[in-house]
């Protein structure tokens, strides 16, 4: 067994105010492996900023704000945190829930074209040499006419 130990004592965290947490069961039981970005994103900040009951009233305005996120990933990482049961909006209020008993995966989209790749993989091997190099555009965005 590891003897764990403060690095540094003066510095221990304490509780003070308001609460937030998460359950390890969260990790230990595949819910973090199962969102992806913008979900665990959203997540992470419905938890901080909600109640003792789980409810906060955020607006997408300031959760995208908060988040760096545009609406449509906004939306996307809502949805998906209702689907997979983590999570209720009435359009006005944010319930974040007590875990289910197994969390739900989503298949991840098939990248089918060239174009669809780099949006959805940026670390494809035209994207990152074109990054890299300020090599030419793919011959997807060249037709689209896109640098």
């Amino acid at each position: 067994m590891i003897h764990k130990k403060p690095l540094i004592p003066q510095r221990l965290r304490s509780i003070q105010g308001s609460f937030a947490y998460i359950e390890h069961r969260f990790l230990r039981d595949g819910f973090f492996g199962a969102l992806s970005h913008h979900e665990l994103l959203l997540y992470f900040l419905l938890v901080l900023v909600s109640d003792r009951q789980g409810l906060s009233f955020y607006s997408y305005d300031k959760i995208c704000s908060l988040l760096a996120l545009d609406l449509d990933d906004y939306l996307q990482a809502r949805d998906g945190l209702i689907q997979k049961d983590l999570i209720a909006f009435d359009g006005t209020i944010f319930q974040v829930f007590s875990l289910p008993e197994r969390p739900v995966w989503t298949p991840s989209s098939i990248l089918r074209t060239p174009a669809d790749m780099e949006r959805e993989d940026p670390a494809t091997i035209d994207h990152i040499c074109r990054q890299a190099f300020g090599a030419k555009p793919s011959r997807a965005n060249r037709r689209r006419g896109k640098p």
